[in-house]
């Protein structure tokens, strides 16, 4: 079998490497940083199947992820709707679950280059999961870890002015604190004195005075800006998967899934051509049409959604349909699953 190169050691970087292994084809994985680390991320995985966890060959990766079916929905402090999904979301750190893949990816015979960054380039054998494209976007994310913070349920998602912010119990008491906000050099403070002040600035006062009453782990504070969501337009003849090939906003839950369904889908085109079955550009052409296929509706609806949620008279809709029971909390859920 010819060898797989993956540039990226994300999720949909590690989930490819797991899946091909599983057919053991020849697999090394270059990432940039060095594990464990922390990412900017909702940590949470909303609408995976067990057929795309057991494909991939990491169903044992969850066995002891926080589940969490219940959440709440406020907008500048006011409770919108209590919810429940169709199926339980699994929460974990990326800090623990990255690590975890990439010590079990090792085992099974994968290559794992730390510290080792290649050049983003259209290339037989390389597949590119390496993250989203750098942009001069408009939005800035924000991260960290808390603890001693009691959220009464599982998930809370914070609508404000200037985006919103997740909040996703994980293991060891600990909260992740995951936002998206719109870029504003009015912001001030470092680590997460930055997070909160975004927060006071879109009305989300009440949440920033919970926040400052737990505990922050500095050390898992991360911010990301120079971004896009949506369709990650670039090389046409690139490998790309994940986030490198398209970012859904955040509010819908469904990121960390649909890394993992993309890695999912380009196992077999892969497959084939490692084992000489198959071209690279007939194999590349097969993979984007796949993603596609899959995700097209969904990073459609999600920038629709994203749109309204963050337009003042959208916001109101969304509140007052809310306060009147008639939000379809179901059917747009489904819009991006």
């Amino acid at each position: 079998m010819k060898t797989l190169t993956i540039a990226g050691g994300g999720l949909a970087g590690l989930g490819l490497a797991h899946g091909l292994r599983h057919h053991a084809v020849p697999v090394t994985l270059h990432e940039a940083a060095r594990y464990p680390r922390h990412r900017v991320c909702g940590e949470f995985i909303s609408g995976i199947t067990p057929e795309t966890l057991a494909a991939l060959d990491i169903s044992g990766a969850f066995d002891d992820a926080r589940r969490h079916l219940d959440g709440t929905w406020f907008s500048e402090g006011k409770k919108l709707l209590e919810f429940s999904l169709p199926a339980p979301a699994l929460a974990l750190s990326r800090h623990l679950l990255d690590a975890r893949l990439k010590l079990a990816l090792e085992a099974k015979g994968g290559q794992v280059e730390e510290s080792s960054r290649l050049e983003r380039q259209a290339r037989e054998g390389l597949v590119w999961t390496a993250g989203r494209l750098p942009r001069r976007g408009r939005w800035i994310g924000l991260k960290a870890h808390v603890r001693g913070l009691d959220l009464g349920g599982g998930l809370e998602m914070h609508l404000g002015g200037n985006g919103y912010v997740g909040l996703t119990p994980v293991e060891e008491d600990r909260v992740n604190v995951c936002g998206l906000f719109r870029l504003d050099s009015r912001r001030e403070g470092k680590g997460p004195e930055l997070l909160l002040d975004y927060l006071r600035a879109g009305g989300n006062g009440v949440l920033a005075e919970r926040l400052t009453g737990a505990t922050f782990d500095e050390s898992s504070f991360l911010g990301a800006s120079g971004f896009e969501l949506g369709w990650q337009r670039g090389d046409e003849a690139l490998c790309a998967l994940g986030d490198a090939a398209g970012m859904i906003p955040p509010f819908t839950g469904n990121g960390m899934t649909m890394a993992l369904e993309s890695a999912a889908l380009a196992v077999a085109p892969l497959l084939r051509w490692s084992r000489d079955e198959t071209g690279w550009d007939e194999t590349v052409a097969t993979i984007r049409k796949d993603l596609h296929r899959k995700f097209a509706r969904r990073l459609t609806a999600g920038s629709v959604l994203h749109r309204v949620l963050l337009d003042k008279r959208g916001a109101f809709v969304a509140r007052s349909l809310a306060g009147l029971g008639l939000l379809p909390f179901r059917p747009l859920l489904a819009m991006v699953r």
